[in-house]
């Protein structure tokens, strides 16, 4: 089974969190839903680099990365992904996102806005029931979620 490593980061303000909303432009990016921003890891990529890399993209803005928050482990489409979710600290530098100014954003991301996690859909779905700013605040070790099926 092949392997997909991804990182995501996560930006807070005001008890919101930053999210995506994608437009479909794949076979495995249907659209609608939200995400938080990120992406693969490049083959011998570092993985700090790699969320760094990915935040300009997506948001043109830089980043300060913080502790790692989440682990995330699943099978999709016959692949395992394993992906780390890194606190952004830098929260209020990303009110104003400029979408003409990234990379790929216009053609990836219908929008990006800092929203309540409970009442929308937010992919993973821990996003939408985990206490993050909780966990940003206590300074808790990072939580692994393992949806692999049995077996794997």
């Amino acid at each position: 089974m092949n392997r997909r490593l991804a990182v995501r980061g996560i930006v807070m303000h005001d008890g919101k969190l930053l999210c995506a909303q994608l437009k479909p432009y794949n076979e495995f990016i249907s659209g609608g839903h939200w995400c938080v921003p990120g992406g693969g890891v490049d083959e011998g990529e570092d993985i700090i680099a790699a969320l760094h890399r990915e935040m300009i993209e997506e948001t043109a803005i830089e980043p300060v990365i913080g502790e790692l928050l989440f682990v995330q482990q699943f099978e999709h489409g016959g692949s395992e992904h394993l992906e780390f979710f890194f606190h952004i600290t830098n929260g209020a530098d990303y009110l104003n996102i400029d979408l003409a100014k990234t990379s790929h954003g216009v053609e990836e991301i219908e929008q990006i806005a800092f929203i309540d996690a409970s009442a929308e859909t937010v992919l993973p779905i821990f996003l939408t029931t985990e206490p993050i700013a909780e966990h940003i605040a206590a300074r808790a070790p990072a939580k692994i979620f393992n949806f692999l099926t049995k077996g794997n």
